[in-house]
């Protein structure tokens, strides 16, 4: 599986060092966003990500910014897309489990690398709930999406 790591400028370091990690794992990793620290727009980086995921079911991605609040509000806006803000390891668990995220949103400005990286190996390992009230939520965002792009 192909990791996909998009960044702005505030989550550029924050992302090689997640990549670096991924890569020693054996993970296929690819990177959009930043190129360095020069002033980046989050949203183009989220939707790049975004597009790329929502494109394909069993894609998992990770978008990092100052505070991986605009990351996941520009990646929602893809339909298909479930980004969630992940502050720790247990949100990050609960993400997958119960809402299904397929996109990873971590705050570079708010948390510690080692902390992002437990965040992400929890994403990574953790599977979708198979529960009934798992899927019908995530079902009914699903239904958003559709009501989304007929208004």
């Amino acid at each position: 599986m192909t990791i996909l790591l998009g960044a702005d400028h505030a989550g550029f370091a924050l992302r090689r060092i997640l990549a670096d990690w991924l890569i020693a794992r054996g993970y296929a990793v690819a990177e959009f966003g930043a190129t360095g620290e020069t002033a980046y727009d989050y949203p183009d980086a989220a939707a790049e990500v975004g597009r790329r995921v929502a494109a394909n079911p069993d894609a998992l991605g990770v978008l990092i910014c100052g505070t991986g609040i605009g990351m996941a509000i520009a990646a929602n806006k893809i339909k298909g897309v479930r980004a969630a803000p992940c502050w720790n390891v247990e949100s990050a668990r609960l993400s997958r489990e119960h809402n299904h995220a397929n996109i990873l949103c971590l705050g570079a400005r708010l948390i510690d690398p080692d902390t992002a990286i437990a965040c992400l190996e929890t994403f990574l390992h953790t599977a979708p709930s198979q529960e009934p009230r798992h899927l019908r939520r995530v079902e009914k965002i699903s239904e958003l999406d559709a009501e989304a792009q007929t208004v």
